[in-house]
This record gives C-alpha cells, sequence and structure tokens, in this order.
C-alpha cells in the first residue's frame, strides 16, 4: 500500500498540497505552549487535540476544492529519542509519542480520505540539532544510527513515506535516505537555506543534491526546499539539478533566521505575494509536486499558492 500511495502522489498531473507552519501557527495563533517547538505535545491533551484537528481540516479542504491530494505530516518533528534529554523524557516516553503521533495521522487520513482528495502520510523526521543551523555535522553512518529507531516507529505505525525536514547538512540526510530505505519507504529530503540560497554550512543546493544522490544511489524520491522566503532561494533556481526538487515549503518572512529567533511576534508576510512568488516557482521547476507553507505561513498562504500554481 505505501508504494502505491506515493505513486498517486509521484504520478499526479498536478502538484499536491501540504501544510504551512504548524509549529508557528499553534502558538501565535492557537495561544499553545509547545515545549522546544515539539508538536507532539498537541497530542497529550484536549485542547491540543482540537487544535490539530481545526489545523488539518482547513488544509484537506484546500485540497479538496483544488481538486488534488494532501501530504499529511505526523507531529514528529522533534519526536526523535535524540531530543528526549532536552525534553526530560525517556526513550521510551518518545517512542511512545512517535507512535500515537503516527497514528493519530493514519485515523485522519482514513477518516477523512473518502471525502475525495487522496492523503499520504508522511513520517517527518527532523534534524539532530537546530533546523536553522547545525549543531554537529554528522557523519552518514552515525546519522543513519541516530534516526533509525524513529524512523522504524512511524513504519510501524503505517506511515506511507518519510520526509527528512529542515536538514542542514549532506551527512545527517544521506544516514536518514538510507534509514528509510531500510525500513522500505519512499524518502524525500528538504534542505533549509539562508537568505543567500545556500545551505548553512555554505554548500549550494545544487551541490548538495549532487552528493546526496551520489551517496545514496539516487535514493531520494525527490527533494524540497524549506524555511526560507522565496526571495532568498529563487534566483539559484538553474540548471539540471532542479529537476530533482519536487516540493516547496517556503517561510511567510523575508527575514533571517536570526532575526526570526529574535522576533518576538508573528511576521506572516503577505499571502497574495506568497501564492504570486509561487506561480513563478512552478515555471523553473518542472517536477513539482508539493505546494506548502513553513514557518510563518497559515492556509490563506497556502491556499494563495495553490491558487497561482494549480491555475497555471
Amino acid at each position: 500500500m505505501t508504494r502505491t500511495i506515493f505513486e498517486q502522489l509521484a504520478g499526479a498531473d498536478k502538484p499536491w498540497l501540504t501544510d504551512g507552519g504548524l509549529e508557528t501557527s499553534i502558538i501565535f495563533h492557537d495561544g499553545i505552549d509547545l515545549p522546544a517547538f515539539a508538536s507532539f505535545h498537541l497530542l497529550e491533551s484536549d485542547e491540543g487535540l482540537a487544535a490539530m484537528d481545526r489545523y488539518f481540516e482547513r488544509y484537506i479542504r484546500l485540497a479538496e476544492a483544488a481538486d488534488t491530494g494532501f501530504v499529511l505530516d505526523t507531529a514528529t518533528w522533534r519526536s526523535g529519542a535524540f531530543w528526549g534529554d532536552e525534553l526530560e523524557r525517556t526513550e521510551g516516553e518518545m517512542e511512545t509519542a512517535t507512535r500515537a503521533a503516527t497514528a493519530w495521522a493514519v485515523a485522519l487520513r482514513d477518516r477523512s480520505g473518502t471525502s475525495g482528495a487522496p492523503i499520504i502520510v508522511n513520517g517527518v523526521v527532523g534534524p539532530a540539532g537546530d533546523g536553522y543551523a547545525p549543531d554537529a555535522l554528522w557523519s552518514a553512518d552515525d546519522a543513519e544510527a541516530l534516526h533509525a529507531k524513529q524512523i522504524k516507529w512511524m513504519a510501524e505505525e503505517g506511515a506511507d513515506m518519510i520526509s527528512a525536514v529542515t536538514f542542514t547538512h549532506t551527512g545527517e540526510a544521506i544516514g536518514v535516505v538510507r534509514a528509510a530505505r531500510k525500513a522500505g519507504l519512499p524518502v524525500v529530503v528538504s534542505f533549509t537555506v539562508e537568505t543567500d540560497g545556500r545551505l548553512p554550512t555554505g554548500q549550494t543546493l545544487g551541490e548538495a543534491i549532487a552528493e546526496t544522490d551520489a551517496a545514496t544511489d539516487g535514493g531520494p524520491d525527490y527533494y524540497m526546499v524549506n524555511c526560507a522566503h522565496p526571495d532568498h532561494f529563487s534566483a539559484e533556481l538553474s540548471g539540471g539539478w532542479t529537476s530533482r526538487i519536487g516540493g516547496v515549503r517556503a517561510n511567510a518572512s523575508r527575514m533571517s533566521h536570526a532575526e526570526l529567533d529574535a522576533a518576538e511576534e508573528l511576521d506572516d508576510g503577505n499571502p497574495e505575494e506568497f501564492g504570486h512568488l509561487h506561480g513563478d516557482l512552478a515555471k523553473v521547476l518542472p517536477n513539482l509536486r508539493v505546494i506548502g507553507g513553513c514557518c510563518g505561513t497559515d492556509d490563506r498562504h497556502v491556499g494563495c499558492a495553490a491558487r497561482h500554481v494549480l491555475a497555471a
């Protein structure tokens, strides 16, 4: 079943939608605290569960209205076992959180997927450190061992695919790809870029994609760009390697990562402009499969992006 539903996404005649900035939406719009930005906390209270239901319902309705599919992320960006110490949880408790978040997404898919929009459950793997800047540069072997447990937990709970999201360097990305392939799941790598369109390590997107592909025999089903405004990376999108980019999850704000870290108020930018810029991105990304958002975005931004891209 996993490969079959993924092939629906891979073979679709127009991009599918995904959500925006879950954590920033919950914190700034719903007023719910997320320790260490760990969204799995939402599954542990009635208030959080209701917020999750409201949040994803809006995006699924957008996909239905656009007559396309939806990539449903699990709330697992910070549920890897390596976050246990910071969150004061044991590895067993992190496993429980990961499995519960994946099972919740599977249940939402099962009860919503009959309404018209095909839905794929995307098991989200976050970096072992900061999503803006690497705390350490992991080797591929160490990263594979680090992330394999979380990927295994999500695979066993029914995730359809794995995405490495907000990854800052290639070694860690290569490790996730290897672990996901061993678990039998399709895998996507989404790199964080800075205001100059390069990874925090200084590597270009094209170089990072080439290195990851070479080390994994083209292992990722596709790549994504995340956590930067379209103006930060659009000028870098030229060359044959851009055919490997299948998704964009951009920030609403033009702020740098350092500025976003220091900001006390949400900068949600201009949703209509955000949508227009995605129409431009679609013209230079021939294999665009997924449209969503990252920090500061919500259903307004994704709706505008969908309108500009899907109407083209």
